[in-house]
């Protein structure tokens, strides 16, 4: 059974960092592409970072600069590293595989991360 389970989140004052982390188990990753995806309070779903098996990565322009996304194969788990932050940060962050066409998509149960003062 697939399973991705966030961890890091939290109250951060503006300007602080956080580093969030996503276990996964149940599968191998290592060729799937991953990312991370944040929903703030009564808005949609945004993909914030994206990261291919080959390490390559891509951003929403509203984070750009400022959060950074990783992965270790060997221990099959994604990191966001978030810096700068400001109070339109504040979101749960969920842990994404997105579906292939052969494959389907997974998701975390998600973490909160509060940036207020």
């Amino acid at each position: 059974q697939v399973r991705l389970v966030e961890s890091g989140g939290g109250l951060v004052q503006p300007g602080g960092s956080l580093r969030l982390s996503c276990a996964a188990s149940g599968g191998n990753f290592s060729l799937r592409i991953m990312a991370w995806v944040r929903q703030p309070p009564g808005k949609q779903r945004e993909r914030v970072a994206i990261i291919t098996p080959s390490g390559t990565t891509d951003y929403a322009d509203s984070v750009k600069g400022r959060f950074a996304i990783s992965r270790d194969g060997d221990k099959n788990t994604l990191y966001l590293e978030m810096s700068s932050l400001t109070p339109d940060d504040t979101a749960v962050y969920y842990c994404n595989v997105p579906a292939t066409q052969r494959l389907p998509a997974y998701w975390g149960q998600g973490t909160q991360v509060t940036v207020s003062s």
